[in-house]
């Protein structure tokens, strides 16, 4: 039986199937994949093109062996798997931005907050013993404080252009994110030695 892996589609798909390929498998099925989601990687492996949050539904619920999706996700939803490799690529941050200049700390009122990620700001602010509204927000989140939806945004940052040309800056950095190998718990028992070896192939060629 093959090794189920789910990626995430987009970005994090591309960077696993260079790394797939860096290892010596043979991913032309995925790059000429046309409308298929469950495609063959060499002769042990299939991977299931997903959605990030599904990823992590795959993979707790035992019908992917294994993941790949980025630690926004896995910090969001909370899940019950093993995390078990930081492989490397799609870094970037989340950060609480907003509009230019303004003084986000200054002040008793409650703020309110606009993301994608609730339970991220949501742990943040506490931390912080500070009183939040959270609105979630689906698109475009900077959007948010520009039309006086929120006094702030908590969201992934990777290179600020988009802020500074929607007139926002970053306030604070919250923590840095990167694509994470996750696995099934009851796989990681049975399938010990198959992931094993995976992740000391994978380990070997991350970075180079």
């Amino acid at each position: 039986m093959k090794l189920r892996i789910a990626l995430t589609k987009g970005r994090l798909e591309k960077d696993t199937v260079g790394l797939l390929e860096k290892m010596g498998y043979d991913c032309s099925a995925v790059h000429d994949k046309g409308r298929r989601l469950i495609l063959p990687v060499g002769d042990n492996i299939e991977v299931v093109l997903a959605k990030a949050a599904d990823v992590i539904t795959y993979v707790e619920n035992g019908v992917c062996d294994l993941g790949v999706v980025g630690k926004d996700t896995i910090i969001e939803m909370n899940g019950k798997f093993f995390e078990l490799v930081d492989l490397g690529f799609g870094r970037c941050r989340f950060a609480l931005a907003g509009k230019k200049g303004d003084r986000f700390y200054d002040g008793t009122h409650v703020r309110t907050i606009a993301t994608k990620y609730p339970n991220v700001a949501r742990n943040f602010f506490e931390k912080k013993n500070m009183d939040v509204d959270i609105v979630k927000i689906e698109g475009s989140v900077e959007l948010a404080p520009l039309l006086g939806l929120s006094h702030a945004i908590v969201d992934i940052v990777e290179t600020g252009t988009t802020l500074k040309e929607n007139g926002l800056e970053v306030f604070e950095y919250i923590c840095p994110i990167s694509a994470r190998l996750i696995a099934n718990m009851v796989s990681m028992k049975l399938r010990q030695d198959e992931i094993e070896s995976l992740i000391s192939e994978i380990e070997k060629n991350i970075g180079q």
